[in-house]
């Protein structure tokens, strides 16, 4: 296990398995030094934990917990894909979708739980550039889809 593995469980979190994609696409592709992987969810073992809209379903702080999810699922993918999360040099990007009411305009607190939890495990490395949009849906009524981008060693 490697140290990042090792931070990730004294903070109290297990990385699944590599999630499943949901359709004709790859978990995570790698060119060069950079790895892009595919939009996650909130999923734990199948299983959507939130389902709905911001500011109609879902609170910020559920949000907030959602993105962190898909981050951790995130992780799990390059995890699978690197053998080891060591070998991440740097976060370079998220992009977070939020699905919500057209008025919801707090899509940048609700990325934040992926945000925040990168950069307690990753510490300077897990700063990053980052978009978060607002949409009016997402698959399966997922409330909050994350994509990233990685620079590998």
């Amino acid at each position: 296990m490697g140290k990042i593995e090792e931070k990730i469980k004294s903070i109290g979190i297990n990385l699944p398995e590599t999630p499943k994609p949901i359709g004709s696409y790859v978990p995570c592709v790698q060119t060069g030094k950079l790895v892009y992987t595919s939009g996650q969810g909130c999923k734990r073992a199948g299983q959507l934990i939130y389902q709905g809209k911001l500011g109609k379903d879902i609170t910020i702080e559920e949000g907030y917990g959602a993105a962190k999810i898909a981050i951790i699922n995130a992780l799990a993918i390059l995890q699978g894909h690197l053998g080891s999360l060591d070998k991440i040099k740097r976060v370079v990007k998220l992009l977070g979708f939020v699905a919500c009411v057209p008025e919801f305009d707090q899509q940048p607190k609700v990325i934040n739980g992926a945000s925040d939890l990168l950069l307690e495990i990753f510490g300077e490395k897990g700063q990053h550039a980052r978009s978060a949009i607002g949409t009016n849906a997402l698959p399966s009524n997922m409330p909050v889809e994350i994509e990233m981008i990685v620079e590998v060693e």
